[in-house]
């Protein structure tokens, strides 16, 4: 019978004093029996709205009436058909503006909790077989192999979907560790990187390979994989060369890009006693942005120690891109927002150290072409935050590597490889997407763009193959 409730069951997280001292996860997931009450709101609509806001179509109706009936092994398995990050996704995911934002439930209510129950399948597949999931067979010695270059949510998506193919997959990643963003960017408390590490491991498990301090267009370019042998190239190399505000001040010490902070404290594990990261505690940091990257490193900065954490944003609240959960969990681990604020100048001591933001107030006008209201600086209402620690989350583009060291393989101006579909490049037998092509995104919109090139690399396999 189905649950009527407009509701959403609860789940349970750690209190907000508690979050403040430590790094570890904040929602705490559904226990079965919350999960099985959840799936009962499920209306198993017909035409599957929030199917189609799902960029990896999962079955979601099918998956969630499986949870309902007890039969949480036949769930994951339907998730993983067509999402190979079950565990991730379920965490991570902007659900309110994607799958859960097509759901009938949500016109009268709540819509049903579809991130939560993905990841209850996830957690609860690893908690009863001790491992995540591996395709039946390896490939072929002898099949094609396709080179992945980047092991972020697309790289990862995309060589997933190749196994399935029956391809061999070699994955290029330039750190020391896989995982891109989901493991420098994504704080331990969103996204435990022992989840990550599961799903990396299940594509091993299935036959990839992995090749970890790769940068690919300096130790190997494109065509010197092509050249070896591969098949095809995806590039998934992200958005990691960040943006900064042009402001006086801004080379001073304690100034950080919002990539610097979070990598040296998620990838390094500044926050941990026994690690040996350069890091500078801060007394009062604050952070320019309104993005779920911003959210991420006000929240890390209260967890390390940051007695005065501010989060300067140009607009009001209503604009905040940031997803609505990470805004209240910032807020209640005691962020302070300061909205229609622009910094226009940092100041530093004698040593060039941070000493304080000059700011100035906005007001909104008309909205601009993304439909969003221009900010306008309001004359004479400059004030000053004192600060020893400033983060600059206002963005980051795809690193020029890539392209530049890569003929033919076009890119637009802000350096983003340039695609006739999505994923197909300009360079013969090289596709690309997630953020390399579309700018800083979402995890989610990545995955597409893995399963997307996915298809279109054994379509041009198959074709070949059919010529020959």
């Amino acid at each position: 019978m189905a649950n009527m409730s407009p509701n959403k069951t609860p789940m349970a997280e750690a209190s907000a004093e508690e979050r403040r001292h430590t790094f570890n996860e904040v929602a705490l997931g559904y226990t079965e029996a919350e999960a099985m009450t959840e799936a009962t709101r499920c209306l198993n609509c017909r035409n599957k709205p929030c199917v189609s806001g799902c960029p990896v179509n999962v079955n979601i109706p099918k998956f969630i009436a499986e949870i309902a009936a007890g039969n949480h092994r036949a769930a994951y398995d339907i998730i993983r058909e067509t999402n190979s990050l079950p565990g991730i996704c379920g965490r991570v995911c902007p659900q309110e503006n994607q799958c859960e934002g097509k759901c009938v439930r949500g016109i009268k209510g709540e819509p049903v909790a579809i991130g939560r129950l993905e990841r209850f399948a996830a957690d609860w597949y690893t908690s009863e077989n001790g491992g995540a999931s591996c395709p039946a067979k390896k490939p072929s010695p002898d099949a094609p192999r396709i080179a992945v270059v980047g092991s972020g949510p697309a790289g990862l998506t995309c060589a997933g979907d190749l196994l399935s193919y029956g391809y061999n997959v070699d994955i290029f990643e330039a750190f020391h560790t896989p995982g891109g963003v989901l493991v420098y960017g994504i704080p331990e408390f969103r996204l435990p990187k022992s989840v990550v590490m599961r799903e990396i491991e299940a594509l091993c498990l299935g036959g990839a390979r992995i090749f970890t301090d790769m940068v690919i267009g300096r130790i190997k370019t494109v065509d010197e994989l092509l050249a070896e042998g591969y098949a095809a190239v995806f590039i998934g190399t992200g958005a990691g060369l960040p943006s900064f505000l042009g402001i006086p001040g801004e080379n001073s010490n304690g100034v950080y890009s919002a990539n610097e902070f979070l990598t040296r404290i998620n990838l390094m594990r500044a926050y941990r006693p026994d690690m040996d990261t350069p890091f500078r505690p801060a007394k009062r940091t604050v952070v320019v942005g309104g993005g779920n990257v911003a959210m991420d490193a006000a929240r890390c900065a209260v967890r390390l120690g940051s007695e005065d954490v501010y989060i300067v944003y140009r607009r009001s609240e209503k604009e905040l891109p940031a997803r609505a959960e990470e805004v209240k969990h910032a807020k209640e681990e005691g962020v302070e927002f300061k909205f229609l604020t622009n910094p226009v100048e940092i100041k530093a001591d004698e040593n060039g150290n941070v000493t304080s933001v000059v700011c100035r107030r906005m007001e909104l006008g008309e909205p601009d072409a993304s439909g969003r209201r221009s900010p306008i600086e309001i004359p004479g209402s400059e004030f000053e935050i004192e600060a020893d620690a400033v983060v600059i989350a206002i963005g980051t583009t795809p690193n020029p590597l890539i392209k530049e060291t890569t003929p033919g393989l076009a890119s637009d101006n802000r350096g983003r490889i340039i695609t006739s579909d999505g994923v197909t490049t300009t360079h013969s037998a090289v596709f690309a997407g997630g953020d390399a092509v579309t700018g800083a995104a979402t995890v989610i919109l990545a995955m597409g763009a893995g399963k997307e090139a996915a298809a279109k690399i054994r379509d041009m396999i198959e074709s070949k193959r059919t010529a020959d």
